[in-house]
């Protein structure tokens, strides 16, 4: 499966490369790892169109390909080849960073000398009943014990959010293990107007999940139809099905003719969108994935580092990133009438959005970048470097 030894582990159940949220930050964290060790192994998804093996200077890289419907099934048999990659790798291993619980298993509970690093954006256990309702209470408490599991045997927790890091010190992970690392963004240079950019737009860009809270801006955008001249742009990290409830969605309000799609943009081209809006809009809904797990979505510290005033759900995620009324706008979720009345303000007062947007830019600058968060992650490396534990015994036993 590989073909040489390597110091460090990467291992995500996510497909790599794609423009979702999650394949920009496997690349980043990825990245600052293998530079720590010299190089390493990174074990992803992959897709039709992706090499099932690749190197990439000292990076060896392995996808997993499946065409296995059921998504714990799948999830199941990519941790078995995911162990095989392990049992090759183990001899020469140092760190093994993982993503979730379906990589956690195979690398973390199992007797090892590594250090593991575990880093929690989202708890299966509760972003999956939101999309396959049907899911067994039985299941769902076995992903919650795995998902535990794996937090107990991780020398080190990472996570986006304080949200989230309480969400984890609430089913009793130690505190102590955690460490917050914000998402982190480029500040972007200037870029050109797209030629076929709308004269004035509102941006939606990332994935179709039902926290996102599509439905709502699309009912709060059929709101403005007394701006004729104002589109929606929706830009989809890939195209598929899932977009095709918001079309028919767009149909009732009578609004095809007012929205832009695109999907699928490289980040120069998506940069260029993006600066050009005259706002950004992340209408979260107030579920458990969004509450209570907690998110920091790339797309509000993407938009800001462009200088774009963000439009954001009133949740406590949002609030570590967004100052109401200071370098962006914080609504009620799952508000189609508020939503409208706060993007009507914006739309009616460029002084003041302007001003947001400058603000929001800074904020990046301070607090959000990616150097500041790879720095944090570096660090963290450094103190579970495997030297610390040689003198240890076997981890698990």
């Amino acid at each position: 499966m590989l073909e040489r030894a390597h110091r460090a582990l990467y291992a995500a159940f996510d497909r790599f490369p794609s423009r979702k949220g999650a394949a920009i930050h496997i690349d980043r964290f990825s990245r600052a790892l293998f530079d720590f060790y010299g190089g390493g192994a990174l074990f992803v998804l992959g897709a039709p169109n992706l090499p099932l093996h690749q190197r990439d200077g000292n990076v060896e890289i392995v996808r997993f390909l499946s065409s296995i419907e059921n998504f714990l099934e799948r999830a199941m048999t990519y941790g078995a080849a995911l162990s095989r990659a392990v049992d090759e790798l183990e001899p020469s291993l140092e760190m093994a960073h993982f993503r979730d619980p379906w990589s956690g298993a195979p690398i973390a509970l199992r007797p090892h000398r590594y250090a593991c690093v575990y880093e929690v954006n989202a708890l299966p256990s509760i972003e999956l009943p939101v999309v396959f309702d049907a899911i067994a209470p039985r299941t769902l408490e076995k992903i919650r014990t795995l998902e535990r599991a794996c937090c107990d045997a991780a020398d080190a927790i990472v996570t986006p959010s304080h949200t989230t890091a309480k969400c984890l010190e609430s089913i009793g992970v130690e505190a102590q293990k955690i460490r917050v690392i914000p998402n982190g963004s480029d500040v972007d240079a200037p870029q050109p107007r797209p030629p076929d950019a709308p004269e004035r737009y509102l941006l939606y860009f990332g994935a179709p999940q039902p926290w996102q809270g599509i439905d709502t801006l699309l009912r709060a955008f059929a709101r403005l139809g007394d701006y004729p001249e104002l589109r929606l742009v929706i830009i989809g990290s890939q195209e598929s099905r899932a977009w095709r409830p918001f079309e028919r969605l767009i149909d009732r309000l009578a609004i095809r003719d007012r929205v832009v799609w695109r999907f699928a943009m490289d980040e120069p081209e998506l940069a260029a969108w993006r600066q050009h809006a005259w706002l950004s809009v992340a209408p979260l809904t107030d579920c458990p994935r969004n509450t209570l797990q907690g998110c920091a979505p790339l797309k509000i510290v993407e938009s800001m580092g462009s200088g774009v005033a963000v439009v954001a759900s009133d949740l406590p995620p949002v609030r570590e990133i967004i100052r109401h009324r200071d370098n962006g706008w914080l609504v009620h979720p799952e508000r189609p009438d508020e939503l409208a009345r706060a993007l009507r303000i914006l739309l009616d007062h460029p002084a003041l959005v302007r001003e947001m947007g400058a603000r929001a830019r800074a904020t990046v600058m301070e607090k959000f970048t990616w150097s500041a968060a790879l720095a944090a992650l570096q660090k963290v490396y450094e103190e579970c470097d495997a030297e610390s534990l040689e003198d240890l015994p076997l981890a698990q036993q």
